[in-house]
């Protein structure tokens, strides 16, 4: 699988882009999408860009990053997501457009970075970050064979209840 350019059943996935920015800023704009991301709506369009250039630099440094979801049959832009590698473990994230909402966009997306981040090195670990009380990013976990492993790194959070959804065990904290 090219990680860079990926079809899915409904879906196609490309890295996110500055190209982008209206669509993804939109999502990312609107409070019904970002009620259990810790650092809530983005503002205004400049937030946007620089996520965009933050996590889409992200495939020239690991081969891998956060596509834009479109439909493959309209090309709608429907959501954001996939893996961003991180020192320890791939961080799984998925959005998908309040409008969009339980039509299994959520699923297909977050099954492709699944994917992606085994195929690229299988001796990390995969980890959700979920909201306490967001139910259906939980289920999407589930659906992926994710387990919650509870409330961590809540300094890292402000506070937020992130719980660590992984396919295995976290390691333990080291303490200083």
């Amino acid at each position: 699988m090219r990680a860079d350019a990926v079809l899915t059943e409904r879906l196609e996935l490309r890295p996110v882009a500055l190209g982008d920015l209206e669509a993804v800023h939109r999502m990312r704009g609107d409070p019904r999408n970002c009620a259990y991301l810790p650092d809530g709506p983005h503002e205004d369009a400049d937030v946007t860009s620089a996520w965009i250039e933050r996590f889409g630099g992200r495939w020239g440094t690991f081969g891998i990053g956060y596509w834009t979801a479109r439909l493959r049959a309209t090309g709608q832009v429907v959501g954001v997501g996939g893996v961003d590698r991180r020192q320890a473990f791939w961080n799984l994230y998925y959005l998908i457009d309040a409008d969009c909402q339980g039509r299994g966009y959520a699923t297909e997306l977050a099954r492709a970075g699944q994917q992606a981040a085994v195929a690229l090195d299988p001796g990390l670990p995969l980890v959700a970050w979920i909201h306490a009380d967001n139910a259906a990013s939980q289920a999407i976990a589930r659906h992926l064979g994710l387990s919650d492993y509870g409330l961590r790194e809540p300094e890292h959070w402000d506070g937020q209840p992130m719980h660590c959804w992984s396919d295995r065990a976290p390691a333990p904290r080291r303490q200083i």
